[in-house]
């Protein structure tokens, strides 16, 4: 089954709440994100250095791919010793693992991604072989979970609990709380929220955007959720807007092609509306799951 960001669980087709449970599972380490919150040199380096090859190498496959890529990074970079061995052994390392989380975001993604794509600027080339090494190290350090639990997988459930009248308000909601969540990914102080929220940080700062005089029933209604902590989600909200405040631009421009919320907003038609830890055949590709049966 093709994976998709919004529905990650293969086995089933529509929200499930089993996704609060597994979200943890899905995120980098505590060690990690506070190491990059304190702006440790060293990993805020390697990270940015990574996530600019990664860009490179996915800029024509979109923004969700590049996401699903830097999410690996994210929890690849978890383990200490992995990124003390990036920093020693800086530039061909990271480029390496980088070009490595692309092409399993796009083995994931049914998305073709070739070694050519790999060595674009023909400065450090790596072999088959190489790159094949990287992808097991990384299924390792994830643990072979591939179907990351993002902030996407929940947006879909947080929106009806905002009882938007209309579809096109209801998109412009949701493509703007996209834009808002890829951004989010870029920004260290956010590392440490879960997913869920995340997803609804961004749908309450998307709906302050758009919808300020509703703003408090919809802060009201998604705080009432049983499955958020109000109390993150707040410091996360307030984080997101302190950064849309100042202005800050996320490194690379990764906001999804479709419409802004204005353009939604104006249509004048209606818009159209088992915890995964191992990859499969359909994941990465039966042979390399036999071959680490083996």
């Amino acid at each position: 089954m093709e994976f998709d960001l919004e529905n990650p669980l293969a086995d089933f087709d529509h929200f499930s709440p089993s996704l609060f449970l597994l979200e943890s599972d899905h995120m980098p380490s505590h060690n990690y994100t506070r190491s990059l919150e304190a702006g440790d040199l060293e990993t805020v380096s390697v990270r940015r250095e990574a996530i600019g090859s990664i860009s490179q190498f996915s800029g024509e496959f979109g923004p969700f791919l590049l996401y699903l890529a830097v999410n690996y990074l994210d929890r690849f970079m978890s383990s200490q010793r992995i990124l003390m061995l990036l920093q020693q052994h800086k530039t061909w390392a990271v480029r390496l693992v980088a070009g490595t989380c692309v092409s399993l975001a796009a083995k994931m993604m049914r998305t073709e991604f070739s070694l050519s794509d790999f060595q674009g600027d023909k400065v450090l080339v790596f072999d088959a072989q190489t790159i094949e090494r990287m992808e097991y190290l990384i299924l390792g350090a994830v643990k072979w979970r591939m179907r990351s639990i993002t902030p996407f997988s929940f947006v879909s459930f947080f929106m009806p609990l905002f009882e938007l009248k209309d579809p096109p308000s209801t998109q412009a909601v949701k493509a703007r709380a996209v834009e808002i969540i890829l951004k989010a990914q870029i920004d260290t102080k956010l590392l440490e929220f879960k997913p869920s929220i995340i997803a609804a940080s961004a749908l309450l700062s998307a709906s302050h955007e758009l919808f300020p005089l509703q703003f408090p029933c919809f802060r009201q209604a998604i705080s009432s959720c049983s499955y958020v902590n109000k109390q993150n989600m707040l410091k996360c909200y307030n984080s997101m807007r302190e950064t849309e405040e100042e202005g800050d631009r996320s490194m690379f421009d990764i906001v999804p092609s479709f419409s802004s919320p204005v353009d939604v907003l104006e249509q004048q038609s209606s818009c159209p509306e088992s915890e995964i830890t191992t990859a499969n055949g359909n994941d990465i590709t039966e042979r390399r799951v036999k071959r680490r049966r083996n």
